[in-house]
């Protein structure tokens, strides 16, 4: 079996490769058309969407509290799906021995999660949203195959801890994206501009496999991905206009594209902060 711990980093590298991937292709979404947003409108300039001050804290109506509940209701689901996915592969030895016992297999999968994301943001606007959410169900489980390999490079109970820990800090950041009227624009967009440089860092890991390298990477991982999930969660507001001007099925697909987005954002915190406080087994 490959070790864990250098699995890890190539998986923790792909779920980067993910963010970027996606976070790119939503920074270029088609405009909001003055006349759909009424009731808040919105000041978005092609390709990079922003908010005005006045619109900031403005999504408190039933139908958007509805999309709220959409994207978060598609996050937790599809966390769920790739935590039970992960128990699955670590409690049968046959399938973690398939998956990481044969490179070949483990990076075919890891491939075809990159593909999944980049289908989903390539198509998002030609696709159906039932296709958008097979797509998503199916990144899910990709991940979970792929992400049990925490499993056997630490230990369960500092997993449990750093989970609940990486659900507090993405809980408290996305209340204050949610509820904050500052608009997150301009820090978000250095977020993402950090992401990029992450991407490149930790390809040139892969090669020396530095630990100390690695815990800094992660450390400033972290603190991206902190600031991504309040900047992603106050962008539900763009996402909601934007789906609202698509009709009802358009509404749906914003939903998963919003959760996608959280969910990458979570499981990118999650295993930066596992790399940083995680007990090695």
């Amino acid at each position: 079996m490959v070790k864990p711990v250098n699995i890890c980093a190539q998986k923790q590298e792909v779920i980067l490769l993910d963010q970027q991937t996606f976070l790119n292709a939503m920074d270029f979404q088609p405009t909001v058309p003055e006349q759909a947003a009424t009731s808040a409108p919105v000041s978005v300039k092609p390709g990079k969407p922003s908010w005005g001050r006045a619109a900031l804290g403005q999504f408190s109506t039933p139908d958007r509290v509805a999309f709220i509940y959409k994207v978060y209701g598609w996050m937790c689901f599809g966390l769920m799906i790739s935590a039970l996915v992960s128990f699955l592969v670590m409690s049968t030895p046959s399938i973690a021995q398939a998956i990481f016992g044969n490179i070949m297999i483990f990076y075919g999968l890891l491939i075809l999660e990159l593909i999944a994301v980049f289908s989903l943001a390539a198509m998002v606007h030609k696709i159906s949203s039932v296709a958008s959410a097979i797509i998503f169900v199916l990144y899910s489980a990709l991940n979970g195959l792929t992400l049990s390999i925490i499993f056997f490079a630490y230990q369960l109970g500092s997993i449990e801890e750093i989970f609940f820990l990486a659900a507090g800090i993405f809980g408290a950041m996305s209340l204050y994206g949610f509820f904050t009227k500052r608009d997150l624009t301009t820090v978000g967009r250095l977020a993402i501009m950090a992401l990029f440089g992450l991407v490149v860092a930790m390809i040139v890991n892969l090669f020396i496999m530095n630990d100390v390298y690695m815990f800094i990477l992660a450390c400033i991982g972290t603190v991206v991905f902190v600031i991504l999930t309040a900047y992603d969660t106050q962008k539900l507001k763009w996402l909601y206009e934007l789906g609202r001007t698509e009709g009802s099925d358009g509404e749906k697909k914003e939903a998963i594209n919003g959760a996608l987005t959280l969910y990458l954002d979570f499981i990118n915190l999650f295993v930066d902060l596992l790399l940083v406080f995680g007990k090695r087994k």
